[in-house]
């Protein structure tokens, strides 16, 4: 990244949305840090707070108008996502447990919610040089890697954010050619999202929210125009669709 960059981050309330704020505005090369989050994060003299809601569509708008106001952004990040639904209900275990208000709310927030900002990319990123845009997925959203079943509903909605953002990088290449359009995948973070299916995990593979920031900003920095459209690991691996 060039010095004085401008960036933003939706979702920069929860564990790694925060973490990439904080990292990003530790950089020497970062200017400015726009912070959205429905309610506002705390303003220093680099983050730059702003609000919206992914159930108003008009409010995610209305941000990215005024995201744009005074210049393209150099990267885009959208660090939202849900694993538990909001009353509590863990991810579905058997094809049993399927149920419409729950697939409703999987895609409400794991693909619509990041697909308003997604529409708004061409008119916040730069047609001239390189602008990043880049979201949270994960590797259980690859179809190809899905060996267990379970999380039907999860699973689903991560995989429509895969396509979106692979139509998305197709889109962005014909009027932004050096656009990077890039989903990534964070690792096992300990966060909220990831507390009540830790038991498993290895200590090693159990990831800092600063420590899965700092991967994947770092994964980004290395990716460039043929890179765009694909889904990638914390520490640099392409997974496949």
């Amino acid at each position: 990244m060039q010095q004085g960059r401008k960036v933003a981050v939706f979702g920069a309330s929860g564990g790694i949305g925060a973490a990439l704020v904080a990292a990003l505005a530790m950089r020497e090369d970062v200017a400015v840090v726009h912070a959205g989050a429905r309610h506002p994060v705390a303003a220093t003299d680099t983050v730059r707070p702003f609000t919206f809601d992914y159930g108003d569509a008009a409010s995610v708008a209305s941000a990215c108008a005024g995201l744009a106001h005074d210049g393209p952004l150099d990267m885009v990040l959208v660090a939202t996502g849900r694993l538990t639904l909001a009353d509590g209900t863990p991810p579905e275990k058997s094809v049993r447990a399927l149920a419409a208000p729950a697939l409703a709310e999987q895609f409400a927030v794991n693909a619509i919610g990041p697909a308003l900002v997604m529409a708004q990319a061409p008119a916040l990123l730069p047609r001239d040089r390189r602008g990043v845009f880049a979201v949270l997925s994960a590797r259980v959203g690859s179809i190809s890697d899905n060996r267990l079943g379970g999380w039907h509903g999860y699973r689903a909605a991560k995989a429509a954010l895969n396509m979106l953002m692979r139509g998305l990088s197709i889109e962005l290449a014909r009027s932004h050619p050096q656009a990077v359009v890039a989903a990534l995948h964070p690792g096992t973070v300990d966060t909220p999202l990831s507390a009540p299916f830790q038991r498993g995990v290895k200590p090693e593979k159990l990831f800092t929210p600063a420590h899965s920031a700092g991967a994947m900003l770092d994964v980004l920095d290395g990716l460039g125009p043929a890179d765009s459209g694909k889904l990638w690991a914390w520490d640099g691996a392409e997974i496949p669709f």
